[in-house]
């Protein structure tokens, strides 16, 4: 068994050294998929230059709602985890491991990301980035790539198939355009999928629970036995967060910005809506990313207890959605190379002329991920996908439950080796994709090849 963990380190020690090499900035690998995006709608898809450059046009700007929500859900969820209480509880949490096996802090870090993810995608994003300092400064032992990968795991195994993922929500939301389409179309699906039976389906939670234990195995392996990647004191220096500071109110015009009443007011004037959509609407029409971001949005703000607390940590907390802000745009493009020229049609035509009843949610797996690396965002692909993929499954009697949970299993798979969503955790520890994509890819195979296994034995009718 040692030998097979130390030919695992190894394994991982040689591709990060590849990747290191040979892996750009994530900006830059955006670029590069616009690229190729690009290409393949020409080529494959039969688009012409001109029709290829409008439709990147017609994308960049078409997701600009979505853009804001993701950059609200991350700066929001980055208040609620740099406030006082959080940055006590994380201290205290960090301290758990025994300082002499550094394998102990990866497990604790990957665990608090999966844990997180599952409840919410965007805070498992900021707060392990911002745990992973704590993790390094108590367990000074630690291969910081391999906390990188930890931290990075709760969107590479559960946030998909957990209480906010995105697809299954549109699928229990009522009005969405997959059960209501505009006027004259057909519905895709003749009902809404309650979250009942989709998130909350036994395959489901007993997908989760596995690659939940792989992964966490998997990055344990990783970990080298020599020669560790270590931050020095100077480095843990700049990236480590500092408590925040409460100072008394020395004139009145800060007296006041202290008073604690505008806060409570806010989260009356956020809360009430969302509660009164709740009851009248029920749960599933209520519980979206807006939702999502409604709770976190009160969570910061009772948790910073003061609006210039408030106001500095959403200040601090921009520059973790400056990655999504610069690169959403471009992503956005690439989404509009897919749906204006064709090239969806054409990627879904190749995997589903090969699929049969028992291989298709296995082909729509391996399909949801290849689409995810270009345009990393599960609800809007979802909307993308969803016109051929459910019309295939239903000819082919694979059920929409089936069909929606492989699509979520793959958006998440391969979140290991796409660097968008890394990006919080890199900004924080300033490194680059590259330094970690051997680890995470290594884990994102293993993932791989548990999950093509599970797709072949789901029922098609669950």
């Amino acid at each position: 068994m040692s030998a097979i963990i130390q030919l695992i380190g190894n394994l991982g020690e040689s591709l990060s050294r590849f990747t290191q090499r040979w892996i750009p900035d994530s900006w830059v690998v955006c670029m590069s998929l616009t690229v190729l995006a690009m290409l393949l709608a020409m080529v494959g898809a039969g688009a012409g230059l001109n029709e290829t450059m409008l439709a990147w046009g017609g994308g960049m700007w078409a997701l600009l709602e979505l853009a804001m929500q993701f950059a609200i859900a991350l700066i929001a969820a980055h208040a609620c985890v740099s406030s006082r209480p959080a940055f006590r509880f994380l201290d205290w949490l960090a301290s758990r491991p025994d300082v002499d096996r550094p394998v102990q802090a990866v497990v604790l870090l990957g665990l608090f990301s999966i844990v997180v993810a599952y409840f919410n995608w965007a805070a498992s994003v900021v707060a392990s980035a911002l745990f992973l300092p704590f993790v390094a400064r108590r367990n000074p032992r630690a291969d910081v790539r391999i906390l990188i990968a930890a931290g990075y795991l709760g969107l590479g195994t559960v946030w998909h198939g957990g209480l906010s993922g995105s697809a299954p929500l549109i699928m229990a939301t009522a009005g969405n355009p997959i059960t209501t389409p505009p006027p004259g179309a057909e519905p895709l699906v003749d009902r809404l999928l309650p979250v009942t039976e989709t998130l909350f389906n036994a395959f489901n939670l007993g997908y989760l629970a596995v690659v939940s234990v792989v992964g966490l195995g998997m990055v344990a392996m990783l970990h080298p036995r020599k020669n560790a990647r270590t931050l020095t004191e100077d480095e843990l220096a700049r990236i480590m967060p500092a408590m925040p500071e409460e100072t008394e109110p020395t004139t009145p015009a800060a007296g006041i910005e202290a008073f604690p009443g505008w806060i409570f007011l806010a989260v009356i004037l956020i809360g009430y809506p969302l509660g009164h959509s709740i009851v009248t609407q029920g749960f599933g029409a209520s519980w979206t990313i807006n939702a999502y971001n409604a709770v976190f949005l009160m969570g910061a703000m009772l948790l910073q207890r003061r609006p210039a607390n408030l106001v500095r940590a959403f200040g601090n907390g921009a520059r973790t959605a400056s990655g999504v802000i610069l690169q959403f745009p471009f992503y956005a493009g690439i989404f509009g190379v897919i749906n204006g020229t064709g090239l969806g049609d054409w990627l879904g035509g190749l995997f589903v002329q090969v699929a049969t009843t028992e291989t298709y949610p296995l082909i729509v797996y391996i399909y949801s991920g290849i689409v995810n690396v270009f345009v990393p965002s599960g609800g809007s692909k979802w909307l993308i996908e969803a016109p051929y993929l459910l019309p295939a499954a239903r000819d082919l009697a694979v059920s929409p439950t089936t069909t929606l949970l492989a699509y979520c299993y793959g958006d998440s798979t391969s979140n290991l080796i796409q660097p968008f969503w890394a990006i919080p955790i890199l900004t924080v520890t300033r490194m680059k994709f590259g330094d970690v994509l051997g680890y995470s890819g290594l884990v994102a195979v293993v993932l791989f090849l548990v999950t093509a296994v599970a797709m072949l034995l789901v029922p098609s009718t669950l």
